[in-house]
């Protein structure tokens, strides 16, 4: 199969022999695709192998014969987007959490334009946590893990003044009062739970509450092997004492 100026957003890239480079990148016609860029690390290759960095936008000319795909060339869209520390950090959870749950050449176009539409607002600090956590509610949904967040796993419908735990089976289950306490930074306020629902900001605590929410379902779905973006949020988190933004977008 040849892929002729398939627009793509670089995902991940790692040195392959001495020259070559394995690239992950997601598509729009054709979903999450694995290339190989033969001798793109050579002097006379650079403005090749800066199209290959993770975060750009790429016109591709590949050629699918196997597991991975040759890529014939690559053609910079735009220049990536230039990020502050928090920012880079929510870059890297955003393309680690793709290439561990998009699979290969399944195509889903909404995935592709979520993509961007995240990528061109990865530089508002002020938006930020509030921007990943839309882009995980989607995230599920276009991958078909979706789930109500009006109504809980039994359809009753969500109390803003509850606290939820979030079941990649089940949807939000109800934490009873005298459990919220042993795992707080878990469960989601009702109130935010609805907001999220409505694509609406929640205030700054209703917030703060989904990224333990969300990060416990996207967990049962990645299984026991976590992320390396979490874990560098975590460190970052202690080093800060709970002041680093990026930590607090990430983690």
């Amino acid at each position: 199969m040849r892929y002729d100026a398939e627009p793509a957003y670089v995902l991940h890239a790692r040195p392959w022999r001495e020259t070559s480079l394995l690239v992950d990148v997601l598509t729009r016609s054709h979903g999450r695709l694995g290339l190989l860029a033969r001798g793109v690390r050579g002097p006379r290759r650079q403005v090749q192998f800066a199209a290959l960095q993770p975060l750009q936008h790429v016109r591709l000319v590949a050629v699918q014969r196997g597991e991975l795909a040759t890529l014939v060339s690559a053609e910079a869209i735009d220049a990536p987007p230039l990020l502050p520390g928090h920012a880079a950090l929510s870059a890297f959870y955003v393309n680690e959490l793709l290439l561990r749950l998009a699979p290969r050449q399944d195509p889903h176009p909404e995935l592709y334009e979520l993509y961007g539409w995240l990528r061109a607002r990865l530089h508002d600090a002020a938006e930020l946590a509030w921007n990943l956590r839309r882009f995980e509610r989607d995230l599920l949904q276009a991958l078909g893990f979706g789930f109500d967040l009006g109504h809980d796993g039994d359809g009753t419908a969500i109390d803003p003044a509850a606290r939820y735990r979030l079941d990649a089976e089940h949807g939000p289950r109800r934490v009873l009062g005298e459990r919220v306490g042993e795992s707080r930074a878990r469960y989601a306020t009702g109130s935010a739970l609805l907001a999220l629902g409505e694509d609406r900001r929640p205030d700054p605590a209703d917030l703060d509450s989904l990224r333990g929410a969300m990060r416990d379902v996207l967990s049962q779905h990645l299984g026991a092997r976590g992320l390396k973006s979490w874990q560098l949020a975590g460190e970052l988190g202690r080093l800060a004492r709970g002041t680093d933004q990026a930590s607090d977008s990430v983690s």
